[in-house]
């Protein structure tokens, strides 16, 4: 049991690192960010490529679809703006989870120490630089511990039945999936988990990309909560992103097998072909939908307008 609460202490800690990263990020950008989301989304296409680059700055699509929906709120921004963003952020994420299969592990005591000293600093561009260096030591030492633990994890038994399970249906892969990213807010960690475990050899390939297809759904919790309570378009907005997430997921269902045999093409480790093919997802889905983007818009109004 000792792996175990060792595990849910890492968990933590990638997400406190992710947390530190994305504030020193945001506190170097915060004001050019607002601007480029208010002033660079007046088309779907616009959307998309503010979504994006926001999104691999922030290295959260969760905190950029925050923004969106308090400047939504704040009417700044419109509803019909919002889904070039939705799918721009799906894009952007995908960044993350490539950076985290790098291997750093010879540089996290010096990352750590010189991000704690900088953190210490009273200068406000030094502190926030120190934040993400800090983030960055936490968040690949996680993975690394992610990695270890997953031999020992999977010979608990229950531990042992869940993997079994999830190696034996894609659906319940995706529900549990998308169950871990709305408790733990985060798909990027439900991925470094799922990483973890497949570099072990713990999951398979096709079970890690079903997992992963359910944190898409569950990271639109985030966005939801946060509408609540913000107004009409802000909510139509939610409801936008969790249901373009569920489109997806649904088109590619179907082709979870042939995105496994792509994914062992692309890259010979296990959580690169897992990153890859989040990459491949997110932008064919994203992409499919972007052309139609204006009708999906006002489907969502008609369905939620209301509400």
């Amino acid at each position: 049991m000792a792996q175990l609460f060792l595990f849910l202490f890492l968990i933590g800690v990638f997400i406190y690192g992710m947390a530190l990263l994305r504030l020193g990020l945001f506190n170097l950008s915060a004001h050019s960010l607002k601007l480029w989301l208010t002033k660079l989304t007046d088309t779907p296409w616009k959307g998309l490529l503010a979504g994006i680059v926001i999104t691999c700055i922030l290295q959260s699509s969760s905190a950029v679809m925050v923004i969106t929906i308090g400047l939504i709120s704040a009417r700044l921004l419109t509803f019909p703006q919002s889904i070039g963003i939705i799918l721009g952020t799906n894009i952007g994420t995908t960044l993350t989870t490539v950076l985290i299969t790098f291997d750093l592990e010879r540089f996290l005591i010096p990352l750590a120490i010189c991000g704690a000293i900088l953190i210490l600093t009273g200068k406000r561009k030094l502190r926030s630089i120190g934040l993400i260096i800090f983030g960055i030591a936490a968040v690949f030492t996680s993975m690394g511990g992610f990695e270890h633990l997953a031999g020992p994890l999977s010979s608990i038994g229950f531990v042992n039945n869940l993997l079994l399970s999830l190696d034996d249906s894609y659906l319940y892969s995706i529900l549990t999936g998308t169950f871990i990213t709305a408790i733990i807010q985060s798909s990027t960690a439900t991925t470094g988990i799922v990483m973890g475990f497949l570099t072990n050899g713990v999951v398979h390939l096709d079970t890690g990309i079903a997992i992963m297809l359910g944190s898409n759904i569950g990271t639109c919790v985030t966005a939801f909560i946060a509408s609540i309570g913000a107004g009409r378009e802000a909510r139509l907005s939610a409801y936008a992103h969790i249901w373009l997430n569920i489109i997806g997921v649904i088109v590619f269902y179907p082709f979870i097998g042939l995105l496994s045999s792509i994914g062992l093409q692309l890259a010979s480790e296990a959580d690169t072909q897992l990153a890859h093919i989040g990459v491949l997802f997110n932008v064919i889905s994203s992409l499919l939908i972007l052309p139609f983007a204006t009708s999906f818009g006002k489907l969502i109004m008609r369905v939620h307008g209301r509400k």
